[in-house]
């Protein structure tokens, strides 16, 4: 079957090299190294691969170019918005340049995220997209071991030896709050997504609790409550705070589904938003500007920032070590302030928005 298998591939590129009237290797280099061969070249040829519906074959192609033009992709789950938007824009961004993504997913546990690397490791994969930089230990050694290439997504370390590219969430979050605090409230809740195995969590809530401590104010513990990623565990952390004999009049959340859940659960519970109490989001999701009222939110480019962590893996060479691809990182972030907070002190201001901390450029 191998026999066979090969034979059929060799004639495969003769037909198509006969066609574009171009040789064997020029067809190979355009297959396994597209950017070897000039744009007119590579044209013809995928001209005649589609007029005889030719197919590589890809174990043929891992032998010759020592690359399977696969990358694999691990994120905590396919549950949640932002990443489904994100492994999107890598998807889409993959595919343009030929290469295929598989994905897998950790449900935030290390030890399964640590099982899924080996799989897609073993499977060949050129090297892996991780989401945040809490890993397992062992999954540290096998990376490097193995010189596997990869890249951390939807953080900002630059302290950190590892590359990676996302968004700085602990000085998001500390505007977002600071925002807040400015127009008067002192009295600020916190719901969080659950931190643990959660970097990207972790970092919000430091933020968040960096702009009460920078200003005077004390955090109770009742009013920090952590919660899965659920409207309705968000909508049971919203009744807890809003229930307590002395509340807060502000809530700061570690996501949009966690504001929405703060949300209805005010609407129900006879609060008017934001007279009576004020919710901040953190990520814009679509739906955050059509709610009623709309909501305030962290606005994080997560479509462009996949796509740029698929651009700079590519980029790298094929034999680039871990700590030898360029770090690239993004500490993009903006408040979009749709409606008014509501303030104590003072009337509130009429905004649209405002956008803060976004660099003119970034090196990459």
């Amino acid at each position: 079957m191998r026999l066979t298998n090969a034979k059929s591939v060799k004639q495969g590129i003769r037909a198509v090299a006969a066609r574009a009237g171009v040789s064997t290797a020029s067809v190979s280099r355009a297959l396994n190294n597209p950017d070897a061969v000039s744009p007119s070249l590579r044209a013809r040829i995928e001209q005649a691969i589609d007029a005889l519906g030719y197919i590589p074959h890809a174990p043929a192609r891992i032998l010759s170019s020592r690359r399977s033009r696969t990358l694999g992709a691990i994120v905590p789950t396919i549950d949640n918005t932002m990443f489904a938007r994100g492994i999107a824009s890598l998807q889409q961004y993959l595919s343009s340049v030929g290469y295929m993504l598989f994905l897998t997913t950790s449900g935030y546990d290390l030890d399964v995220e640590l099982q899924q690397a080996r799989n897609l490791i073993s499977r060949g994969v050129d090297g892996l997209v991780l989401r945040g930089d809490c890993h397992h230990e062992g999954l540290r050694k096998l990376l490097a071991d193995n010189a596997v290439p990869f890249i951390n997504v939807g953080i900002y370390q630059p302290d950190r030896p590892h590359p990676c590219v996302g968004t700085n969430n602990e000085a998001a979050a500390h505007r977002a709050a600071a925002h807040v605090i400015e127009l008067g409230h002192r009295r600020i809740g916190i719901v969080s997504a659950l931190q643990r195995n959660n970097d990207r969590a972790s970092a919000r809530v430091a933020g968040f609790r960096r702009a009460l401590t920078e200003n005077g104010l004390e955090l109770p513990p009742q009013w920090h409550v952590e919660v899965p990623y659920t409207l309705d565990d968000a909508r049971e952390a919203a009744r807890y705070l809003l229930n307590l004999k002395d509340r807060p009049t502000a809530v700061v959340c570690g996501n949009d589904v966690i504001a929405y859940g703060v949300l209805l659960e005010a609407e129900r519970d006879g609060f008017s938003v934001p007279r009576d109490l004020s919710v901040v989001g953190f990520d814009d999701l679509d739906w955050s500007r059509h709610l009623r009222p709309s909501l305030t939110t962290i606005h994080v480019p997560t479509g462009e920032t996949w796509q740029r962590a698929g651009n700079i893996w590519c980029a790298a060479s094929p034999a680039s070590r871990p700590s030898c691809i360029a770090r690239s990182t993004s500490p993009w972030w903006s408040v979009n302030r749709r409606l008014p907070l509501s303030n104590p002190e003072a009337r509130p201001l009429q905004c649209a928005q405002i956008s803060l901390l976004r660099p003119a450029s970034i090196p990459w």
